[in-house]
């Protein structure tokens, strides 16, 4: 056990665990939403009854909103910044000397993208940005065509399978390893750390999910280590080759920035695509409408992200003392945007929990953010997804769930561990992206 990881674990998750318990036990909706079974298996239930209170609701120890046009105006407003908020205070020395222990690059510290502001963030963004160009990604839609079909070849004729593990997880993972120049063979690698780290985006985890969190970001900084050692020696044409060839980041930024995309590059678009297997096959209706009118697939991409967002919510921290509807709010105060409450926000989404393909303003949703640190890779998963249920249901248009879909145990990433299904009979091998 290393001291600074359990510091960080009491900081950023035992007091708030400890809270949250306490809290669902009284019955406190915010805790149930983030910290409870109720709040994974049906989120929105909780949204819409927190939602009637007001635009920002004070939820101790901070604040929320599911208002839509507030949750754009936080996110593009740099009064606003980026961090996990302090539970607790300890001496400056203390925490100088805490800092200054070494950690794995991971999502939640610096500096991941994820967790700095101007002008860190856009130092560290630029150089990555450029292979997520509409241009960039257009180029990688005969790979996204061809791992998808090898997928569905592989899955059985007429047979048992696990649609997230044999199918919605492997789409992102193969493109995501080959952006970064990562052998095939590793892939099953990155999908195990994948779980282990993703954890860490949501607050009060327990000290053992921490612990494993912490092992497997170890595990992938070394191989991320020897791996840049390699490009540095034998460059490729992938974003680390070129990232190590323009010297711009330290080999500590440069795992960092692989770490992130590692997991944004995967973690949002499988459950993106788990879903929308999910919603499809709930609404029968709307899938035959896509069958006949194969163009609406964007839309109804654009929809499920809408309606049932894969990352949840977000949080910001209030840089200077301000005030926001109608609510003086004093530095340091700690804003919890959820995506998924201002994506049903009835003021901009009429009948907000129908399920709708053709919804026409589908695409206003928030679930990719917004501002500097809208989602770098929302066209590739926008890509993955559109193609991947596209060509799974027109492979196999029997296609059923044979037991009730399995949650994944977390609360900001929400998305489905194992969609046990039977396939039916193949009609297609091959669809073309569209």
């Amino acid at each position: 056990m290393k001291p600074h990881y359990m510091y960080r674990w009491v900081n950023n998750h035992g007091l708030v665990l400890l809270f949250k318990k306490i809290l669902i036990r009284r019955g406190n909706a915010f805790a149930r939403l983030t910290g409870g079974a109720e709040g994974i298996e049906n989120p929105y239930a909780l949204i819409e009854e927190m939602r009637g209170e007001g635009g920002l609701i004070r939820a101790l120890p901070v604040w929320i909103t599911f208002d839509h046009d507030m949750v754009r105006e936080i996110l593009r407003d740099n009064r606003f910044g980026v961090g996990i908020p302090t539970v607790f205070g300890v001496p400056g020395p203390v925490m100088r000397a805490l800092e200054r222990r070494p950690l794995p690059p991971n999502l939640m510290d610096p500096p991941s993208m994820l967790m700095i502001d101007e002008p860190e963030h856009t130092r560290m963004r630029k150089p990555v940005s450029a292979a997520f160009t509409p241009r960039a990604i257009a180029r990688l839609r005969d790979r996204i065509e061809t791992v998808t079909g090898e997928l569905l070849t592989a899955l059985p004729d007429d047979g048992p399978t696990d649609l997230v593990t044999r199918f919605a997880a492997q789409v992102p993972i193969a493109i995501i390893s080959e952006m970064l120049g990562f052998p095939d063979a590793d892939r099953e690698m990155f999908l195990h750390w994948g779980d282990d780290i993703s954890p860490l985006l949501d607050l009060g985890i327990s000290w053992q999910t921490h612990q494993r969190a912490m092992e497997s970001s170890e595990r992938l900084h070394g191989y991320l280590v020897e791996h840049l050692e390699r490009l540095r020696a034998e460059p490729g044409d992938d974003i680390l080759s070129s990232l190590v060839t323009s010297g711009d980041l330290s080999t500590y930024e440069l795992c960092a920035s692989a770490t992130l995309l590692m997991a944004a590059g995967f973690e949002t678009t499988v459950n993106l695509i788990g879903k929308g297997i999910v919603w499809l096959l709930a609404h029968p209706e709307q899938l035959a409408r896509l069958r006949a009118e194969p163009d609406l697939w964007p839309n109804a991409v654009e929809e499920i992200l809408r309606i049932d967002p894969p990352v949840q919510s977000t949080a910001r921290t209030t840089r200077t003392a301000l005030e926001i509807g109608g609510v003086r709010l004093r530095e340091g105060s700690t804003l919890v945007l959820s995506l998924a409450g201002a994506n049903r926000d009835p003021a901009v989404f009429t009948e907000p929990a129908r399920f709708d393909i053709t919804r026409d303003n589908a695409k206003n949703h928030v679930s990719f953010s917004s501002g500097s640190h809208v989602c770098l890779g929302a066209g590739l998963a926008r890509m993955e997804a559109a193609h991947a249920l596209r060509a799974l249901f027109e492979t196999f248009p029997d296609l059923r769930l044979t037991h009730p879909p399995t949650r994944r145990p977390l609360f900001t990433l929400h998305g489905y561990q194992h969609l046990p299904a039977h396939t039916g009979p193949r009609v297609r091998s091959h669809v073309p992206i569209g």
